[in-house]
């Protein structure tokens, strides 16, 4: 059943707040997090991160969105360039997208050769064992979304130029690949779903369900405690005892075009 937008709101207000209380947690506690996101094109991904971390203080919370690897980085170790932004003591670091861009676009594009890629899938799990040896919190997602609605999801972007960046000539050719995207996933599944390091899938062709659904998920998966907060008071602003301000004039303001548009409709309400 869809969440309706007033429930929606309350409840991710909640979950919100609570992950905020996570955060803190983390960083009293010098835990070191690292969340993946994985799925086909526009299953949510984007909108789930934005959610967790609006409210995070981003000192301590990262996204983190790698490009395609540079030459130097096509010849290093595959993980490198992951480990490279893996987590600190106290820190959350959210991967949108991760090394598991080998066992999907890059095998179903021909970016990587046979070999590449079934050495991945044997060696992956050895790598997130001895994340989690070291003391890493990891936890995977992968959010599915039908033929029907990401094929409604894309109609969307094509059609609203201030969503049009988020469809790239790859987004569009993968439409032409569901099968073999839908293969890979699977074969990914059956090598990578772990019981140390296990996919959790989250439906997602209703997004605000799906977003209540991960947070939540989330916050049960890292044990923590309310942190007591400092109580903070605002101090007096300090007198002033004779500082003259430069004049107003001489300050370069940003013109005030959002009063003259509210100026506008409401001569037009009138």
């Amino acid at each position: 059943m869809k969440l309706s937008k007033k429930i929606y709101k309350k409840k991710l207000k909640e979950l919100q707040a609570e992950l905020i209380q996570m955060q803190e947690w983390i960083v009293q506690e010098g835990l070191k997090v690292i969340i993946l996101f994985e799925g086909r094109d526009a299953a949510g991904k984007g909108g789930a991160i934005k959610r967790i971390t609006e409210g995070l203080n981003p000192r301590t919370c990262r996204v983190v969105a790698l490009p395609k690897p540079t030459e130097k980085e096509r010849d290093q170790w595959y993980f490198q360039r992951y480990v490279a932004h893996l987590p600190s003591a106290g820190e959350m670091v959210l991967f949108d997208r991760s090394w598991y861009n080998r066992a999907g676009v890059e095998r179903v594009m021909g970016f990587c050769t046979d070999e590449e890629y079934w050495e991945f899938l044997k060696t992956v799990p050895e790598f997130e064992d001895m994340l989690i040896r070291s003391g890493i919190i990891l936890i995977k997602y992968w959010f599915s979304v039908s033929d029907e609605e990401q094929e409604e999801r894309f109609q969307d972007r094509i059609n609203d130029e201030t969503k049009r960046w988020k469809l790239s000539e790859m987004d569009l050719e993968a439409r032409s690949k569901w099968v073999e995207y839908s293969k890979a996933k699977d074969v990914m599944f059956q090598y990578t779903d772990t019981e140390t390091s296990p996919w959790y899938v989250i439906e997602s062709d209703v997004k605000k369900n799906a977003r209540i659904n991960c947070i939540s998920h989330l916050l049960s998966k890292i044990p923590y405690q309310e942190v007591e907060m400092k109580k903070l008071e605002l101090p007096k602003r300090q007198k002033n005892t004779g500082y003259v301000r430069p004049p107003i004039d001489s300050m370069n303001f940003v013109p005030d075009v959002a009063s003259k548009i509210a100026e506008k409709h409401q001569k037009k309400d009138k």
